[in-house]
C-alpha cells in the first residue's frame, strides 16, 4: 500500500510541476500575442497615415538599400579574392615547409646519395633556399 501511496504522490508532484510550466507557458504565449496584435495595429496605422508623405522616404529608402547591396556585392568580391590569395598561398607555404622537411630529414646531409653529380649540386641549391 506505501508503495502505490508514494507512486502517487510522485505523480501528484510531477502534475503540479507540469501545470507550473504550463501556466507559465500560457503567460508568456499571453504576452507574444499581446505584442503581435500591438505591433499589427502599429503597422495599420503607420500604413494608414503615410499615404502621401511616404513616397519621399521610400525612394530614399530604395536608393540606400541599392547603394548597400552594391557595396555588399563589392565586398564580397573582395572577400572571394582574398579567399584565393589565401589560398595560393597557403599551398606556397605547404610547399616550403615540405621541402625544408626534406632537406631537414636527411640528418644535415644534403646529398642523398641519388648521385654524384646530383649530390655536387645539391649543396649550393638548397642550402640557400630556406635561409
Amino acid at each position: 500500500m506505501s508503495l502505490a501511496y508514494d507512486g502517487e504522490r510522485a505523480d501528484a508532484q510531477v502534475l503540479d510541476q507540469l501545470e507550473t510550466i504550463l501556466r507559465h507557458v500560457a503567460d508568456e504565449l499571453a504576452g507574444w500575442r499581446a505584442r503581435a496584435v500591438k505591433a499589427e495595429a502599429e503597422l495599420k496605422e503607420s500604413g494608414g497615415r503615410g499615404g502621401g508623405s511616404a513616397a519621399k522616404p521610400d525612394a530614399e529608402t530604395r536608393n540606400r538599400v541599392a547603394d548597400l547591396e552594391q557595396e555588399n556585392k563589392t565586398l564580397r568580391q573582395r572577400v572571394e579574392a582574398a579567399r584565393v590569395r589565401v589560398h595560393d598561398l597557403l599551398s606556397r607555404l605547404t610547399f616550403l615547409e615540405e621541402q625544408a622537411r626534406d632537406a631537414g630529414g636527411n640528418g644535415g646531409v644534403r646529398s642523398t646519395g641519388g648521385g654524384a653529380a646530383a649530390g655536387g649540386s645539391a649543396p649550393g641549391a638548397s642550402g640557400g633556399g630556406p635561409q
